[in-house]
């Protein structure tokens, strides 16, 4: 080997050696640096025809490894989901109260059930009827109260989607331009770790927000792909769009640098975003839709006994609710017998009207009265009243009043009660409700699948959504002109222009409108928007039959007490109408009689029907045992959330610490690193020394 051989060889390992000191001093000095990279030196052998010329400083690389990103990647994204989820369901669990405290939102019914026992001791006590009806007005102004701060944690939870894709949208940006400066660098054999090192820590950022697929580019930098292989940065920066809606569920959107113009619906299984749009379309959505079925179900139960009693003296006149449908479609369908009875101030009844739906016949004060079809059943029950008193139907509601003082109790027959979906006949029009809603709920119309349907325009806007968030597609169904209500079904289920292809709509036993998915994969129905009409005026569809998970977890916030009642206490119903008094004989009205109130105080131990709410399964039990059930599954779900949580924090944690010891700066390992180059670099300083020496032997001689 020649004297210049030695010295080149000797040269490129003081070069490597130098090199190799300043990538230690350069790890050593960012050994506290939050997301540094230790880097290492790549090196390989020269050679020159098969004897070694010397080292090569091939590049200097972040010491990574690519398993061990990838999987701290997923277990961020995973901890930041089930972290948000688990915020989310703790604060949704104070909103309801300690459920072993005196001041919960379960306790407030087990009040009102308490006030109502304690009146039916002294039902004429002005005090215990107001106690009463404060019970029931604190009880509604909670499921108020919450329903409402579960609708603005939904809309808080909309903000943050839509700061988190902004923030998406700034890091796809800036990692797919770290690419051009790593690239820039590779090309110039420069070292390139410092804008790895944030590109690095952009794309660690990013999988918090979402779950992503990362893999290296041939010349630097990396390609980031959404979990179904979208491209998102690294060939151009793609831009991610929350589509959202006040009434349907939420999606995500894709516009594709190198793509169709047309966005692509982008599906992400992890990360913030993904709980979040957990949390907006499904947890808060089923939480308030069960919170809302329970304030109807006990409503419906202080009503039902309600409905069965009478104030003492009977109130002139009886207003129903709004049943959203004409006055034939409500009439058509009753069974049983029931009995409309005017009486005095004292209770005597003056006039009594037994009305058999099963015979379409009337009787009046024991003789034969009038014959009925739905369609003249108020023209009838007018000309029964005998200018006693008269009968009206307006804006979906009946309303009975009595003539000259009189007053107005309704009773149905002891042995064969008069029915529909489920309701006597007082009780379905709300003649004597406690309590009122705005609404609909709990959906249950009594129509079938051969009543006419009623709505007569408009169109329902539909959103099919599959188990991952995604949108499936928009349905548009214009209401049929005339028909019956098979007919709605048969537009709403079409396979063409409807739902067929994806689920079904049915009709049950007592006119309550549901959907069901009929396919492998769940798949879950919205309502963007619906402007369909019954009659004029009247309900739509999907607040008739409360379709859609909009109308029905905003149902819990619609229950008031009735106004009259409120304004006179009197007007509680605290007595039940003796129909085994004659007319004009003994009052059927008594004071101090407090049977009503105690059906009103045991309504929350009847057994009665919940419909399927949110993910809660339909139930048959009491509406005490429904509220236990109800609290505990709420905890139940905090602590689930709260426990998963820890969970996927305990394993991001252990992977992060894995990764760590492979990508942090190891100071007794650098310092090693730093002993050996300076020796390194001593030796080939001593190389070249020595040739120097020998070169100058080698001059002396020649001279």
């Amino acid at each position: 080997m020649s004297l210049n051989s030695i010295m080149s060889t000797a040269t490129s390992g003081m070069t490597a050696a130098q090199t190799g000191l300043r990538v230690t001093s350069d790890n050593i000095a960012n050994v506290n640096t939050n997301g540094y990279v230790r880097k290492t030196i790549s090196q390989s052998n020269m050679l020159s025809n098969g004897m070694g010329i010397g080292v090569s400083i091939d590049a200097i690389k972040r010491a990574t490894d690519r398993f061990l990103t990838t999987a701290s990647l997923n277990a961020a994204s995973d901890s930041s989901r089930a972290t948000v989820i688990a915020q989310s369901l703790n604060n949704v669990q104070q909103l309801f109260g300690d459920p072993t405290g005196s001041t919960s939102f379960f306790t407030r019914l087990d009040d009102v059930f308490t006030a109502f026992s304690a009146a039916q001791d002294d039902p004429s006590s002005a005090l215990l009827r107001t106690q009463a009806l404060t019970r029931v007005d604190q009880f509604l102004s909670e499921s108020s109260r919450i329903t409402s701060s579960i609708s603005k944690l939904g809309k808080d939870v909309d903000t943050r989607i839509s700061g988190d894709v902004d923030r998406v949208n700034d890091l796809l940006s800036q990692i797919d331009a770290l690419n051009t400066d790593i690239t820039r660098a590779k090309v110039a054999g420069t070292d390139a770790t410092g804008a790895e090192n944030v590109q690095s820590g952009l794309v660690d950022e990013l999988s918090k927000l979402m779950n992503v697929q990362v893999t290296p580019r041939t010349m630097g930098g990396v390609v980031v792909r959404s979990t179904e292989g979208l491209p998102l940065a690294g060939d151009g920066a793609a831009k991610v769009t929350y589509q959202t809606s006040p009434t349907a569920t939420g999606y995500l959107t894709v516009q594709l640098a190198n793509g169709s113009p047309v966005p692509t619906p982008l599906n992400v299984s992890s990360g913030e975003i993904r709980g979040l749009m957990e949390v907006r379309n499904n947890e808060l959505v089923n939480m308030s839709d069960q919170l809302g079925e329970f304030t109807s179900r006990a409503a419906e139960e202080i009503n039902r006994a309600a409905n069965g009693a009478s104030a003492v003296p009977a109130p002139s006149t009886l207003s129903g609710r709004d049943t959203g449908l004409d006055d034939q479609a409500a009439l058509t369908g009753f069974t049983g017998k029931t009995t409309i009875a005017l009486t005095d101030s004292s209770g005597v009844i003056q006039r009594r009207i037994d009305i058999d739906f099963d015979a379409g016949t009337m009787s009046i004060n024991g003789a034969a009265g009038p014959a009925f079809t739905p369609a003249n059943f108020m023209t009838q029950l007018n000309t029964a009243m005998g200018g006693m008193g008269g009968a009206g139907f307006t804006g979906g509601a009946l309303t009975l009043t009595g003539s000259g003082g009189l007053g107005v109790a309704v009773a149905d027959d002891a042995t064969t009660p008069s029915n529909k979906a489920g309701k006597g006949f007082s009780h379905y029009f709300g003649l004597n409700d406690i309590v009122r809603t705005n609404g609909y709920s709990p959906y249950e119309t009594g129509l079938t699948a051969t009543d006419a349907h009623g709505f007569t325009s408009g169109t329902m806007t539909i959103r099919l959504t599959d188990v991952e968030g995604g949108r499936i597609r928009d349905v548009i169904v214009d209401a049929p002109v005339g028909g019956t209500m098979q007919d709605l079904l048969d537009a709403l289920n079409s396979r063409a222009s409807g739902v067929g292809l994806y689920g079904q709509f049915s009709l049950n036993t007592k006119g309550q409108m549901t959907f069901a998915s009929n396919t492998t994969t769940p798949v879950t129905m919205s309502v963007v928007g619906d402007t369909t009409e019954r009659g004029v005026g009247g309900p739509s569809v999907s607040q008739l039959f409360g379709v859609g998970p909009a109308e029905r977890s905003t149902r819990g916030e619609k229950f008031f007490v009735n106004t009259a009642m409120d304004q006179n206490p009197t007007l509680l119903p605290f007595a039940q109408l003796d129909l085994t008094q004659a007319v004009g004989g003994l009052a059927a009205l008594a004071i101090g009689d407090g049977r009503g109130a105690l059906a009103l105080a045991k309504s929350g131990d009847t057994v009665t029907s919940f419909s399927a709410a949110g993910d809660a399964s339909p139930a048959t039990m009491s509406v005490s045992r429904y509220a236990a059930d109800f609290s505990g599954s709420i905890a139940r779900k905090a602590n689930t959330a709260e426990s998963r949580k820890d969970s996927a924090e305990a394993v991001s944690a252990e992977v992060d610490s894995q990764r760590q010891s492979e990508e942090g700066v190891n100071l007794d390992e650098e310092l090693i690193n730093l002993t050996t180059y300076q020796q390194a670099f001593n030796a080939s300083a001593r190389l070249i020394q020595a040739a120097k020496d020998m070169y100058d032997v080698l001059t002396d001689l020649v001279r």
